[in-house]
């Protein structure tokens, strides 16, 4: 999946000790797969430091990963969960994280929201009024990698075999869900578990390389063993 950083330089090399802390999810290195607020994020942080903004893309391998190696937190939502998390990690004063999750998904608190972040810290709104104008908010999303572990999950797209390799598992994932009426975790997985996937995952076979219709059938073959 494609994600998009905007800075004001490119990022060539991402270095966690440098990202700001007390953000939304904390301390860590922040990326969208909107590309529009990337852009908008971009020109902003580009006139704050005279520059002009800069767009990084990477490839965040969704599907290179099973969920029990990391420690994650999703929010599908602005949610009274996702409200506590974001206050949790702003006022946060201490030097290390408040949290202890490997990445975090969920929506943005724009400027408009975190003006409302401070009206509801100073008592202004009620927090059930406040949940009720995020409903009518625009959808945003945000991930942040926390740790140095979460961070072998992004890279830049020209490097291979990851960006090919994650187009390759997506594909073959969904149509293990569609083939077999399974969730995609257990589609996930059986893929992760197969020889199929060990030989994809090896770059000196150069499976990766090929249409992803033949891997599966080497897949499919394998499971009928």
């Amino acid at each position: 999946m494609k994600v998009y950083h905007g800075s004001y330089t490119e990022i060539v090399e991402i270095d966690l000790f440098k990202c700001e802390k007390n953000k939304d999810f904390g301390q860590g290195f922040y990326v969208t797969k909107n590309k529009k607020h990337a852009e908008e994020w971009a020109e902003r942080i580009g006139n704050r430091n005279h520059t002009a903004g800069v767009i990084t893309e990477f490839e965040f391998g969704k599907y290179l990963y099973l969920e029990k190696d990391f420690n994650i937190l999703r929010f599908p939502d602005y949610t009274e969960e996702w409200l506590d998390f974001v206050v949790l990690n702003r006022s946060n004063k201490a030097d290390e994280s408040a949290h202890e999750y490997d990445f975090i998904e969920g929506p943005i608190a724009d400027d408009k929201i975190s003006r409302r972040i401070y009206d509801y810290l100073d008592g202004i709104v009620s927090k059930t009024d406040f949940l009720n104008e995020l409903k009518y908010h625009e959808p945003t999303h945000q991930i942040c990698f926390c740790t140095i572990k979460s961070l072998q999950l992004i890279s830049k797209p020209n490097r291979k075999p990851i960006s090919a390799v994650e187009t390759i598992v997506e594909y073959i994932v969904m149509q293990l869900v569609e083939d077999k009426k399974i969730t995609e975790e257990d589609a996930v997985n059986i893929f992760y578990n197969s020889n199929t996937f060990v030989q994809l995952t090896n770059e000196t076979t150069e499976l990766y390389q090929k249409d992803w219709t033949e891997i599966y059938k080497l897949l499919l073959n394998e499971l009928k063993l």
